[in-house]
């Protein structure tokens, strides 16, 4: 337990210096490494950091951000939400669903959350100042429906955790897949029953949504299709074995570009800003990934991980009180840590003893990524609150905190209901 204090201490001094995230999780696998292991770990840091950089599964991560960055920088995006925008606006609470939909959609393509909001916001708050909709909660809409895309796949946070805990894929993907979309549905259905408790408080249809015609929403089908086939392009390549998470990635995005190239969206500049976009993104994710897996070694071998599981079982708590404060600690670090950072940093410690105590480790995967969800719009470091009203630039973020605590208390009631009916998330596991 002291190594463990001494970690989180040094965690924590570190990030509080706003020491870059790598960095402090590599400081911490040298000052550990150092100091209480017998073994000459260095020698071993280029061997893991090649494994991690060939790593044939790890190499879908920058195909999967490029794919994101063509959708987004074509402006494929404000398609999206306007087709949504005429299929949506006739329910009360109008625009708030088409934010939720769209950037659940766009953010499963994209791969990044918080890219999402920007782009999402960016299209959607000048209909919030044209409609007359609350500012607050429809920005809280933008942000909490970005969160969405790290647990509908295909997900790049479901990648790192598939990497960190030598976990399936397809699995993964398969398991986040129906949560995710409940949990689309669960925010919608709040804003409908908010809508229609609290009229004055939502700007309701106006008489521009109610003219929408049956023959608009189908012309506009035109612009969702091919995000929809995007999707199915990808799934199905995957369960059907015909590709690999990998290859169904590079397929992506051959697929993006013939998307954008017929819709007259793709030109050089549209190339630049998407592979600038991607080598940055995928340059952050790959060196947080090599200084974890370093990280893991060295807490292999000094036998931390060891002493940990040791703790534990001689603590003799059932493994839903276990359960209980695991949840508890990721609700806490989410607040202060960004969330990449906060999966590569506990998911080495924490996943193998939560297996060994017997949670499934795909469901395990599922539960954690939606506890991290909750960290992306709760401050004070909740990314996509700083996005959103950094892109709004009106009033104040107080009111995109207050707008997103409808969804915090949706995403505990998800994993609530997760403990309670595990087959939600792993009914269609047996079949990949």
């Amino acid at each position: 337990m002291t190594l463990i204090l001494i970690s989180i201490v040094i965690l924590l001094l570190l990030l509080f210096l706003s020491v870059p995230v790598a960095s402090t999780i590599a400081g911490i696998s040298i000052i550990l490494g150092y100091f209480f292991s017998d073994y000459p770990i260095f020698s071993s840091l280029g061997e893991i950091t090649w494994s991690v950089v060939t790593d044939s599964l790890l190499l879908s991560i920058p195909f999967f951000v490029l794919l994101g960055e063509i959708l987004l920088h074509s402006g494929i995006a404000k398609k999206i939400y306007f087709a949504l925008h005429k299929w949506l606006s006739f329910l009360p609470g109008g625009l708030l669903h088409a934010n939720i939909a769209s950037s659940a959609i766009f953010s499963s393509i994209s791969g990044s959350s918080v890219a999402t909001a920007a782009t999402i916001t960016t299209v959607a708050m000048p209909q919030c100042e044209k409609h007359g909709y609350k500012a607050g909660l429809f920005a809280g809409t933008i942000a909490a429906g970005g969160t969405l895309g790290i647990l509908i796949p295909p997900s790049i946070n479901l990648i790192i955790y598939g990497f960190l805990t030598n976990s399936s894929i397809p699995k993964l993907f398969i398991a986040g897949l129906v949560p995710g979309i409940l949990m689309a549905v669960l925010f919608m259905l709040f804003i409908l029953i908010y809508a229609l408790v609290k009229k004055e408080n939502v700007q309701e249809v106006d008489e521009d949504e109610e003219k929408v015609s049956w023959k608009e929403r189908f012309i506009a089908l035109k612009d969702l299709l091919p995000i929809l086939i995007l999707f199915v392009l990808i799934m199905s390549s995957i369960y059907t074995g015909v590709a690999t998470p990998t290859e169904s990635a590079a397929l992506g995005v051959f697929f993006s570009l013939i998307i954008t190239f017929t819709s007259g969206l793709l030109n050089i500049e549209v190339l630049k800003q998407s592979i600038r976009g991607t080598i940055r993104t995928t340059g952050m994710i790959m060196f947080i990934v090599i200084a974890a897996s370093f990280l893991n070694f060295v807490l292999v071998s000094i036998g931390l991980t060891d002493d940990l599981s040791d703790f534990i079982e001689n603590l003799e708590i059932s493994k839903y009180t276990m359960l209980v404060i695991v949840t508890l600690l990721f609700i806490v670090l989410g607040l202060f840590i960004e969330t990449l950072s906060l999966m590569v940093i506990t998911i080495p410690i924490i996943a193998p003893v939560m297996i060994s105590l017997g949670f499934d480790p795909i469901w395990f995967g599922i539960y954690l990524i939606i506890l991290i969800e909750m960290a992306l719009i709760t401050p004070p470091v909740g990314l996509n609150l700083y996005v959103v009203q950094g892109i709004r630039n009106k009033g104040s973020i107080v009111e995109v905190m207050k707008g997103c605590i409808p969804f915090v208390l949706i995403m505990l009631l998800m994993s609530i209901l997760l403990v309670i009916f595990p087959q939600i998330s792993l009914f269609f596991v047996d079949y990949v």
